[in-house]
């Protein structure tokens, strides 16, 4: 676990690790990241813009549920991404298979369950 860290905060150490990767495999797994840390600040302004100007809804605290949830996400989503970074520059330095994620597919299905879930809520609240 420490070491996993290390490898995030402390990149000078990876040129010690197996040899230099093409520079443009690189770039493209530091874009990935960036990618990623994009995502986790839509999610984490998502949060605050339900928890600022979501009118109440139907369900009693239904927004702040929502709110915490996309906040909490955009968290996991940051931090899932710097160690992706690591992990990929580690495998491309020793010349291993890249590190597979199930993360996109779970994000994907999370985000799709709150649509469902405001979809419901803005369709109860239409009714009354």
């Amino acid at each position: 676990m420490l070491g996993d860290l290390r490898q995030w905060f402390d990149p000078e150490k990876q040129p010690t690790v197996g040899r230099t990767p093409d520079y443009r495999f690189s770039l493209a797994n530091e874009r990935t990241f960036l990618a990623w840390i994009r995502t986790g600040l839509a999610l984490v302004a998502g949060g605050l813009a339900c928890a600022q100007f979501l009118p109440p809804l139907p369900v009693a605290h239904l927004r702040e549920v929502i709110s915490i949830a996309l906040l909490l996400l955009g968290g996991v989503v940051a931090l899932r991404a710097v160690d992706h970074w690591a992990r990929t520059e580690r495998a491309m330095r020793l010349g291993q298979e890249l590190p597979g994620s199930k993360f996109p597919a779970i994000l994907a299905l999370m985000v799709a369950a709150g649509a469902l879930l405001l979809v419901v809520a803005v369709a109860i609240k239409a009714v009354r």
